[in-house]
């Protein structure tokens, strides 16, 4: 690949246009709002000067309602060898490319499975999709150079291919992506109107929950336009065992003693599948999910203070395996919360106290 259009300069198609960029690739913008193109560009995404004649591939990064529109515009007017899209769903798209009469050996549906709570090009990062998993969802009718464009893409992108069905991929993309969005923002939603004196009782697990919620409420709309069904399947699922939940935490409050074991038993129960779902959750790297140990750091709010860390850990021949901050409330200063190999968590210790660290168990 040696040219390629990116229609669409939101974070997506921003931060896809960096990496090509850093590869060597020519790369032309063009977005409806020709300011955002502008900025992309500005960043180091591109040009934003249409290309003298077709591109080898072009990239629609159009919200998902759009993006048939904007690729049947773009295979009509031929700016490319290969067309692919990364909306968040895929079987929708194909099946209104379809309806138009399109040849679509030229297309492919794919998906970066990575993104921020922030939107548009200025938070856009070339290494977005590094390690993480990119779908890509070709047919029969697939041509085959456009799905070697589309490796080659990902390969520039230091994404993971993985290669499903479109519809299965909506049904997944449902259950780990669109149906947790909206979860985490019913939980966020509990705390609009709450009293002040709660709110400054939040800690790390609550901003755990929450965090996904402060994500574009237009661009979320857009997506889950474009996957109502399975997104509302799953939400009656959960409905269901918040009405078990309930229940079974109605029964803790009876007088009865055969009620309270009931309550008892669903409680532990949907504790128990909460610890069975989430040790399935890939782990570094997207390898099974392995058991660290963590060691606890105390530090001032002050520049320079993690990397400190990292370098005093880096001298005592530890990897940082994961790293969590949490910050103390109402003091400047946060607990550093350092995951490493078990067999590594002494050595850590050892070296951070000699060095002045205060670490709490």
């Amino acid at each position: 690949m040696r040219t390629a259009l990116v229609i669409g300069t939101g974070l997506i198609g921003t931060s896809a246009a960096l990496a090509l960029v850093q590869r060597g690739v020519t790369v032309h913008l063009a977005d409806h709002d020709p300011q955002q193109a502008r900025t992309a560009a500005a960043l180091g995404a591109g040009t934003d000067e249409a290309p003298d004649g077709p591109v080898d591939l072009a990239l629609v990064a159009a919200p998902p309602a759009l993006v048939a529109g904007v690729l049947a515009d773009a295979m009509r007017r031929g700016v490319a060898r290969g067309y692919l899209d990364v909306a968040s769903v895929k079987g929708g798209p194909r099946r209104e490319l379809e309806a138009l009469g399109l040849d679509l050996s030229a297309y492919l549906g794919t998906h970066p499975m990575s993104g921020r709570e922030k939107s548009g090009p200025l938070a856009a990062t070339g290494d977005l999709f590094e390690g993480r998993p990119w779908v890509l969802t070709p047919t029969r009718d697939t041509d085959t150079e456009v799905l070697n464009l589309a490796l080659e893409l990902v390969s520039h992108c230091r994404a993971v291919p993985v290669v499903m069905d479109a519809d299965a991929h909506d049904r997944a993309v449902a259950l780990v992506s669109h149906m947790p969005h909206l979860v985490s923002s019913m939980v966020a939603a509990r705390l609009e109107h709450a009293e002040e004196a709660a709110v400054r009782l939040c800690g790390q697990g609550i901003r755990d929950v929450t965090r996904i919620a402060a994500s574009d409420p237009r661009m979320w709309i857009d997506i889950l336009s474009a996957n109502p069904g399975p997104v509302a399947d799953l939400l009656s699922d959960v409905a269901a065992d918040l009405d078990e939940t309930v229940r079974a935490l109605r029964a803790l409050q009876s007088a009865d003693e055969t009620e309270r074991h009931k309550g008892t038993a669903g409680i532990e129960d949907m504790l128990r599948r909460g610890n069975a779902g989430q040790v399935r959750v890939p782990g570094k790297h997207g390898s099974a999910p392995r058991v660290y140990e963590t060691v606890v750091v105390l530090i001032d709010d002050q520049p320079g203070q993690l990397a400190r860390i990292f370098a005093d850990a880096g001298r005592a021949g530890v990897n940082i395996e994961d790293v969590r901050i949490e910050h103390a409330t109402g003091q400047q200063a946060g607990l550093v919360q350092l995951s490493v190999e078990p067999k590594a968590a002494a050595v850590l210790k050892e070296a951070l106290r000699e060095r002045g660290w205060a670490l709490r168990q």
